[in-house]
């Protein structure tokens, strides 16, 4: 296994695996997380998936770089393989236009009816790449290629919580108001991120995501229900 050790600052090193967005990269830097977290190494005090490496981030007063990028190597040479845990979840999404204010400008840059993009979208199963951008911002992959589309030209300031979007080959759910450039083709109405939950993100990198397009009542109940704290959306258990 060929990767690249990078320093970040003075408390943390970064693992690279390779250069793109790339499901056998992601199951690499995955891989390499599950058989570190029961290592226990010295000074490792946090890891951090993202899409082509593992940020990994230590104590500089119980450990050092050098030290550290040594016992990853072990790791990653030890042969030792670990199952990992992840989930299959499945989201409620509305698609109507009101909950998804640029499913018709996709619709036409894309080609294809409105009621296709949909199909498209609430058809695939997604891999959770990575967290990131605000807390519990799943980035997910990989969109159908006829969905493929650059970032808007004109970025929001404000995107409500739940909004379901799509840019280049990834699609994501916005947890929290913020900015925000991707296109909004849906609205989800669960909570992806609660501060009070534990974890606090629902999903985690190595999850997998399918959607489920529901009408407007059904939303607005199970909304109801997330806010009472008394919804969990459907998940099951997936082998490694």
């Amino acid at each position: 296994m060929s990767v690249r050790f990078l320093h970040s600052a003075d408390s943390a090193v970064i693992v690279e695996f390779g250069d793109r967005v790339d499901r056998s990269i992601s199951d690499q830097v995955l891989g390499l997380a599950a058989r570190m977290r029961p290592a226990a190494i010295t000074g490792v005090v946090d890891i951090v998936p993202t899409f082509r490496s593992l940020m990994v981030q230590y104590d500089p007063l119980l450990t050092s770089a050098a030290n550290l990028v040594g016992a990853i190597e072990r790791v990653l040479t030890s042969g030792t393989t670990i199952e990992r845990k992840r989930r299959l979840w499945r989201v409620p999404v509305c698609y109507e236009s009101d909950f998804a204010p640029d499913l018709a400008g996709v619709a036409r840059q894309t080609n294809l009816p409105p009621e296709e993009v949909v199909a498209l979208h609430a058809g695939t199963r997604y891999h959770v790449y990575m967290i990131g951008f605000v807390p519990g911002y799943p980035y997910m992959g990989d969109l159908p290629e006829a969905l493929v589309l650059p970032r808007r030209a004109d970025p929001r300031v404000r995107v409500p919580p739940g909004s379901v979007a799509i840019a280049t080959t990834l699609t994501a759910i916005y947890p929290l108001e913020s900015p925000g450039g991707w296109h909004l083709i849906g609205t989800t109405p669960i909570r992806i991120f609660d501060a009070f939950a534990s974890p606090p993100a629902l999903f985690a990198p190595g999850d997998a995501v399918e959607f489920e397009a529901i009408d407007r009542s059904s939303f607005e109940r199970i909304r109801a229900a997330a806010e009472r704290r008394d919804y969990q959306p459907a998940s099951t258990e997936l082998a490694a």
